[in-house]
């Protein structure tokens, strides 16, 4: 049967290091459609993996604006799971070129697993930034 929780971590680190190195591809391998995302109050739906890489080059631009160089994941919990779907609550801090933290946040990411592979397919996010908007449409 596998370890859902482990399988689900497994995959958002992979997710992570592709946002880190601007892979849309490796991102999209790791989510599920249509993928939502909450961030402040404000719903980001992406019905299509399309829909999803239409807003990646903005987003970038968007990032190195904000002294964006890449985010450290500090801590990822498992708060609940079954077979088909894993609840993680993530700490990520965004850092700058020498390292330095300049926007820490808790996120809350929901991977469902299905035809046998697990993706991302909820993010809710406390994170608070000029690029954390972009790239999506409002649901």
């Amino acid at each position: 049967m596998g370890d859902p929780a482990g399988e689900a971590i497994e995959s958002f680190h992979k997710w992570n290091d592709a946002f880190n190195s601007r892979d849309t591809e490796t991102q999209v391998a790791h989510m599920h459609f249509p993928h939502l995302r909450l961030a402040g109050n404000r719903f980001q739906l992406w019905e299509t993996p399309d829909d999803f890489r239409a807003g990646q080059g903005d987003l970038t631009v968007r990032l190195k604006a904000e002294s964006w160089h890449y985010t450290e994941t500090m801590s990822v919990k498992t708060v609940q799971s079954n077979r088909e779907k894993v609840h993680l609550v993530i700490r990520q801090s965004r850092r700058d070129v020498n390292g330095v933290e300049y926007n820490g946040f808790d996120t809350l990411w929901i991977f469902t697993k299905i035809d046998g592979r697990w993706g991302v397919q909820f993010r809710s996010s406390f994170l608070e930034s000029v690029a954390s908007g972009l790239g999506s449409s409002p649901a």
